[in-house]
């Protein structure tokens, strides 16, 4: 079983700066962020903070070839990930291992596509948000990386299990990791569409009675899916994403709420955009979803045509 030292992390953004800035400490020669050239300039010239410090990266290009990885922790939005697959091609190798720590439940087939299937484990991000303000980022250290295979504990977990002890990073691998990517993906769709549209805290929402229907309204049309999609014991998964949802900070707020107060681009195509084709496939109805895309697509839109114009009036 090789054991993993080389690591690149593709994306600098709320989460994927947390596991460079934690690779980094635990090992600066064998770490390197993928950027792309515009990226490393702006890195270069405006340096990204985590928590007041100043992180210097050794950046790769997608172009360079001297270093090959043992883990690649992709951790884009889901609108980068078909340039992150680009980007990645120069540093695999046979047995290299990627993790996608993107939101939702298709990732890991996409990448599967490019690089094979033996390379990939399912895997996700859960824990508390960053904050994002300019070139800083803040983070309170409560996070998690859920992964695993459905084979269990096969060579890959363990070999990344034992990286994850090595560096510090806060791991769970759950006995079923399909059915707690779907979990995750239903505490997403429920929590980050409505939070976004109606500007909510994690406090506001859970105590608000109309909010909480609603959500569950939407977790009803993901546990359907899942249910047609084989996900086990789904009977009880309304119940435990309310309760990992009580475990938010009440001030918090969700990735997609900052999106859209930053005027970013969201992830709603992955969210009820995937719930929606999901539907499709299995002919289950996702009224919620289609107005929850609807009304976020209003949403960016109209934060486009503003941004026009401003810069038309400037």
């Amino acid at each position: 079983m090789n054991e993993i030292k080389k690591v690149i992390v593709c994306g600098l953004g709320a989460i994927g700066t947390i596991y460079a800035d934690k690779f980094q400490k635990y090992d600066a020669e064998n770490f390197r962020a993928l950027v792309d050239e515009k990226r490393k300039e702006k890195y270069l010239k405006n340096p990204v903070y985590f928590n007041g410090e100043k992180l210097d990266f050794k950046y790769l290009l997608p172009s360079d070839s001297d270093f090959k990885a043992d883990l690649i922790i992709i951790a884009t939005k889901f609108s980068g990930l078909d340039e992150a697959i680009r980007n990645i091609k120069n540093f695999v190798k046979e047995d290299t291992v990627i993790l996608s720590l993107l939101n939702g439940v298709t990732s890991e087939d996409i990448i599967a596509a490019a690089y094979g299937k033996d390379k990939i484990l399912y895997s996700y991000f859960i824990g508390h948000s960053s904050v994002r303000t300019g070139n800083s980022i803040t983070h309170d250290d409560v996070n998690n990386i859920v992964f695993g295979a459905e084979s269990n504990l096969n060579e890959n977990v363990l070999r990344v299990k034992n990286f994850f002890d090595k560096t510090g990073v806060h791991y769970t691998i759950p006995d079923d990791i399909k059915r707690s990517m779907w979990l995750k993906f239903m505490l997403n769709v429920s929590a980050n569409q409505p939070t976004a549209i109606l500007r909510m805290t994690f406090g506001e929402m859970l105590q608000n009675k109309h909010f909480m229907d609603f959500a569950v309204k939407i977790m009803e049309e993901v546990r359907e899916i899942a249910k047609a999609e084989g996900i086990r014991n789904t009977d009880t998964m309304i119940a435990e994403t309310v309760d990992h949802l009580k475990t938010m900070v009440p001030w918090g707020k969700t990735s997609m709420l900052q999106d859209v107060e930053a005027g970013r681009k969201t992830e709603v195509d992955m969210f009820a955009g995937t719930v929606i084709d999901f539907g499709k496939k299995h002919h289950i109805p996702t009224p919620y979803n289609s107005i929850l895309r609807n009304m976020i697509k209003i949403i960016e839109e109209d934060q486009t045509l503003k941004e026009r114009e401003k810069i038309h009036t400037s």
